[in-house]
């Protein structure tokens, strides 16, 4: 079973690295890969985080060590690698 851990803090690496293609308030088509979603702040947090507006997608994705790794740096490129190998 995947560890669960909590988001690290000025991550947002599942905001950025992911394409998400359900409707997102402000984004109606979706969210291409390598974007930043609309709602990521400044400090990478989410801005719909605990909103019913909030994309179902968004709200299944729960952290763990194989995705976010020790450090920013880590996710990004694990998630842009998932991204691309699910994309084909």
């Amino acid at each position: 079973m995947t560890e669960l851990v909590k988001c690290r803090q000025n991550c947002g690496a599942c905001c950025i690295a992911p394409s998400i293609s359900s409707i997102i308030p402000g984004m109606p088509n979706g969210k291409p890969a390598g974007v930043p979603c609309i709602h990521l702040d400044s400090r990478f947090q989410c801005q719909l985080f605990g909103q019913s507006s909030r994309p179902k997608v968004c709200c299944r994705l729960k952290p763990c060590i194989e995705m976010c790794g020790s450090n920013r740096k880590q996710a990004l490129d694990y998630l842009t690698q998932l991204e691309q190998v699910t994309s084909a």
